[in-house]
């Protein structure tokens, strides 16, 4: 019994020795035909599938990368933008005092002095975000590097509390745009947007402001008002609560349409920036025209026939 039992025994240290020797040397185990060669595609599968398993890295957000951004909430990344879309802020007419107001505020901005939160409301088409634009272009001209500009759209403004965070820590001035700002019905993300403005503890950046557009100048519908006004117990008190998020910007720019006098000196000024060569009266006749069938007269309605006449005279608008 004995015997038999070492010999068992020896069986077994023998097959423990072979699986060792399988693991450490398996080019030179018998039973191991797979070579140091064939291992390579199976390992770079591995390696792959675990890259494909391991969460992305951190966005990497660089306020020098460019002076415009987009913020994207979902990652938390701000996307720089090499060429913003806009037009010159002397091509921008029929709105000198809103213009110089903006301008000025901006500037006392670029320069570290105290400034507004700004709030352009209006009629559609009327230059309110192109004004916003154009005014950072002009102070970087002047003042290179002076401002960065970053876009939040309407469905992220949930999100300023992490962009806020995220600006602070910045040393660059940032102005925070936000176009077609409004809320609809049951959309309560305005409260969060009113203590972000002015309220809460840590309250604004000191090198933070925000500019939004608005066809609204309470940003809301009036039936949204009357609503609140209706259902409440002080309809007073409810309608403060709506509008008091318009309060929380200390300048409101309002923006109107254009008589025709200054709807033509807008199509001129266009006209003669880019070269767009037609009689006086032709000029005149199709500009109004073109207004007429827009059922509005504006500078984006301006622009629109800009791009018309431009195409028709084989122009590029560069």
């Amino acid at each position: 019994m004995p015997r038999k039992r070492a010999m068992h025994s020896g069986a077994a240290r023998f097959r423990q020795r072979r699986l060792y020797a399988s693991v450490r040397h398996p080019v030179h185990c018998q039973e191991h035909k797979m070579s140091e060669t064939d291992l390579v595609p199976l390992l770079t599968r591995i390696a792959d599938a675990l890259d494909r398993l391991a969460p992305p890295a951190p966005p990497i957000n660089d306020f020098d990368a460019a002076d415009a951004f987009i913020w994207h909430a979902e990652g938390d990344w701000l996307e720089p933008v090499r060429e913003v879309n806009r037009v010159e802020l002397g091509l921008l007419r029929g709105i000198d005092r809103v213009r110089d107001i903006l301008v000025e505020n901006t500037e006392r901005f670029a320069a570290g002095l105290p400034a507004n939160n700004v709030l352009l409301w209006g009629a559609r088409g009327t230059g309110k975000s192109a004004l916003v634009k154009a005014a950072h272009a002009a102070i970087n001209e002047a003042t290179p590097r002076a401002l960065a500009l970053i876009e939040i759209h309407r469905e992220d403004i949930p999100s300023l509390p992490r962009l806020l965070s995220l600006v602070r820590t910045s040393t660059r001035r940032c102005l925070l745009f936000c176009d077609d700002l409004s809320f609809e019905k049951q959309d309560t993300s305005y409260k969060s947007l009113k203590a972000v403005l002015e309220g809460g503890i840590e309250g604004r950046p000191g090198n933070v402001v925000l500019y939004a557009t608005s066809n609204r100048r309470h940003l809301m519908p009036r039936d949204m008002i009357e609503n609140e006004r209706s259902t409440a117990i002080n309809p007073a008190e409810a309608v403060e609560e709506s509008v008091s998020l318009s309060d929380r910007f200390g300048l409101w720019l309002g923006f109107h349409n254009v008589d025709q006098e200054t709807f033509l000196a807008i199509v001129r000024g266009y006209a003669a920036h880019y070269g767009l060569k037609l009689p006086e009266d032709q000029l005149k006749a199709e500009a109004n025209e073109w207004s007429i069938t827009r059922g509005a007269r504006s500078g984006r309605v301006a622009w629109q026939y800009i791009q018309d006449l431009a195409g028709r005279l084989g122009k590029r608008l560069a």
